[in-house]
């Protein structure tokens, strides 16, 4: 038993520096040799987890393995635009100029009810609406609307705004972020004061204070759903 969760752990703790590894791709997201190498990783590790007879090294060794053989792959796409296309594929057009390309539909084995299903939770209805709806290597549709239908954004309505910023986290559950406080220019005092205006006399009353994206203080105590 105690042999069992010794394995475990560790399996655990190099699958996820695996993952690290590999990326931040969601599932999703990833390309074919990088989901195959992922469910390859996976079974590998849960071999020596069930049946204790394989020794924990084969485990070991064989996702190790598979690490390198990641690593080696993307550097190698990195630097090779034909063996990118040769490992990953190149994506493909489904709909150009508001017509659907049939022989491409057959030949990627996406149906139509599919193709409106990924239309329409990226908000389009029709067909006939869409310039190009490509279907990227990692699965996924991209889809480019005519120019007439595209929303308008705020600079061709001529509105003014001003750029948003990052939030900066000042108070953590009642603990002060020195670092972030001095990024903005700003010291102890400051931050006093302004707790002090609304109503908190001490930091440890605070569960998060921050300056949000638009340059505002936003506070909300342990205790109370108080906000500005």
């Amino acid at each position: 038993m105690f042999t069992v969760l010794i394995r475990t752990i560790i399996l655990y703790f190099l699958v996820i520096t695996a993952m690290r590894i590999m990326g931040k791709k969601q599932i999703g997201q990833l390309e074919p040799f990088e989901l195959a190498i992922t469910i390859m990783i996976s079974e590998l590790a849960a071999l020596p987890m069930q049946d204790t007879r394989i020794p924990l090294v084969h485990g070991v060794i064989s996702i190790i393995t598979l690490i390198l053989l990641q690593t080696i792959l993307a550097i190698l796409q990195l630097k090779s635009e034909f063996l990118r296309k040769l490992i990953n594929g190149t994506p493909s057009i489904l709909i150009k100029d508001g017509d659907l390309d049939i022989n491409e539909l057959r030949y990627q084995r996406f149906n139509i009810n599919d193709l409106m299903e990924e239309l329409r939770l990226q908000g389009y209805y029709n067909i006939s609406d869409i310039e190009y709806a490509i279907l990227e290597t990692s699965g996924q549709l991209s889809v480019i609307p005519k120019t007439d239908l595209t929303p308008p954004s705020k600079k061709d309505l001529d509105i003014k705004t001003t750029q948003d910023s990052l939030p900066i986290t000042l108070i953590l559950d009642g603990k002060i972020n020195h670092k972030n406080l001095q990024s903005l220019g700003k010291d102890i005092s400051w931050l006093e004061k302004n707790l002090n205006k609304n109503g908190i006399k001490d930091f440890k009353e605070a569960f998060i204070v921050l300056i949000d994206s638009h340059g505002e203080l936003y506070f909300q105590k342990n205790l109370k759903n108080n906000k500005k």
